[in-house]
């Protein structure tokens, strides 16, 4: 059975963590609640895990907002909103019937991450990357965080400082609603535990997650 449970808030935004994990399936696989744009993404999985982890994401994101409007699963209705870096029709997900009300979800491995919120928020959860990848990773974020991250004494403490960084960078981007079409290097968030980092007017919280999984959130200016 999948598990989607309530964590503390971060501020003004609630958060649930949903665990879908070997052997779950999905009654159905959302079959008459996923929307046909839903269940086109789920059917191109090629493996079967990735699958059902996608479908349990969302119908997790569904049962929540379906609480929140008062309205069935199947009836929430999503589009996107304009991209504010090209205009384009690829930004953050936003409820038809409830412009009002925002949300970000992330999925990765066996969690994903709901976030719920008066204002644009972006939520991301990742599994702790190799040693190999956070040396990747730390090549494109911003000068600051680099000059903390080279501070560090050892490999592993680098490597769970970068995971840190690029959760709250990715939360950060997810809410703004350029994702990674803007450059990783331009924001600072920062790398160490003890101070995230927020651009102007936005506020950023690290989300505790089960050993293995980092986590952040981001909240927009509140109009």
């Amino acid at each position: 059975m999948d598990d989607v449970r309530e964590l503390p808030a971060a501020g003004p935004v609630r958060l649930w963590l949903v665990t879908a994990g070997p052997g779950s399936a999905p009654p159905g696989d959302g079959v008459g609640v996923l929307d046909v744009e839903e269940a086109r993404r789920a059917a191109a999985f090629r493996f079967d895990r990735h699958r059902v982890r996608y479908v349990a994401a969302h119908l997790a994101l569904r049962g929540i907002l379906g609480e929140r409007l008062g309205c069935a699963p199947g009836d929430v209705r999503f589009t996107r909103l304009a991209c504010p870096g090209c205009g384009g029709p690829h930004g953050r997900p936003a409820l038809v019937d409830a412009p009002d009300v925002h949300f970000s979800l992330s999925h990765s491995g066996d969690l994903a991450l709901v976030a719920l919120a008066p204002a644009p928020v972006g939520a991301d959860v990742e599994e702790l990357p190799s040693a190999e990848v956070a040396e990747e990773l730390t090549a494109v974020l911003h000068p600051r965080e680099r000059a903390e991250l080279a501070a560090l004494a050892g490999p592993e403490e680098r490597r769970l400082a970068v995971a840190l960084a690029w959760v709250r960078k990715e939360a950060y981007l997810k809410g703004l609603g350029t994702g990674l079409s803007r450059g990783t290097d331009l924001d600072y968030v920062g790398a160490r535990a003890d101070s995230p980092g927020a651009p102007d007017g936005w506020s950023l919280w690290d989300v505790p997650v089960p050993g293995g999984y980092t986590a952040a959130v981001a909240l927009g200016p509140q109009t």
